[in-house]
């Protein structure tokens, strides 16, 4: 299977692409991401799943109905509780990475039903870290936004890389799909910070609700992430809430992206227990 559809969901109306066959995986991207960036790793994993992948509301093609009108967390939580429903009557598999993994410790907290199991590769989820470094880390996002505001996109891109530990000259797996820095994509990325920033810093969800819901919970880190940044500091403090220690997974932050062979291998290590239960 391989199809370009959407979805009218309250507000917005979703873009999202189905490649494959199998178990359904739902994909939510980071940052400014979504269904034309995950092109590589959905086909390296078309032959184990039908793999879901979506632009989130405001961004490339998914629109919404007043621009003007904020962004919230619980908007994309019910954009991708809805999606799932529009696709399986099944409990699915999810990888969340960065911003969508906290769309995915939401989802398995509020609509258990819907998922499996959920890779979390390295949630921005302020809420899991101590009090002090969650306030020093949520200034980090603010001053994110005054950056953009204040000195423009470059500026803006080398310090959200900074901040999340991403190599701008990072090793990539040969043959990727080119995804240049095109004018939409650039209204993407300021759409994400401006508006999915202000979501994600208003947001008081305690992602450890998400456990214990019956979902399989995986915290994931990028083998090249440093150790003391935002997002693995995150991911390292999910497993700590579940016992265990995070899955190491090829690449960095964006792993998904720029080692998609490799990504996609390991994610159906990691997947391959909840298989056995569906």
């Amino acid at each position: 299977m391989n199809a370009t559809r959407t979805l009218a969901v309250p507000g917005a109306t979703l873009h999202y692409e189905v490649t494959g066959t199998g178990p359904v995986l739902l994909v939510s991207p980071s940052g400014h991401n979504g269904s034309r960036q995950g092109v590589d790793l959905a086909r390296r994993l078309a032959d184990a799943c039908t793999v879901v992948t979506y632009d989130r509301r405001g961004l490339a093609r998914s629109t919404v109905d007043d621009p003007g009108r904020p962004v919230t967390m619980a908007a994309h939580v019910d954009d991708a509780h809805r999606l799932l429903a529009a696709v399986t009557d099944e409990p699915a598999f999810m990888l969340g990475c960065s911003f969508g993994a906290l769309i995915g410790l939401h989802l398995a907290a509020e609509h258990p039903g819907r998922l499996v199991a959920l890779v979390a590769h390295e949630p921005v989820a302020p809420a899991l870290l101590p009090a002090a470094e969650r306030a020093r880390r949520k200034e980090e996002l603010a001053h994110l936004q005054r950056v953009l505001r204040e000195k423009g996109m470059a500026a803006a891109l080398a310090e959200i890389a900074h901040v999340l530990g991403i190599d701008p000259a990072r090793e990539t797996e040969p043959g990727l799909t080119p995804h240049p820095m095109t004018p939409e994509r650039a209204a993407d990325f300021r759409h994400f910070v401006e508006h999915d920033f202000d979501a994600l810093l208003a947001d008081t969800f305690d992602p450890r609700s998400a456990l214990g819901t019956g979902v399989r919970v995986v915290p994931a880190v990028g083998r090249t992430t440093p150790g003391a940044v935002f997002d693995r500091r995150c991911a390292e403090e999910l497993a700590k809430a579940l016992g265990t220690e995070p899955a190491e997974f090829p690449g960095g932050h964006n792993g998904d992206l720029s080692h998609p062979g490799a990504y996609a291998a390991r994610l159906r290590e990691v997947l391959e227990p909840s298989r056995a239960t569906v």
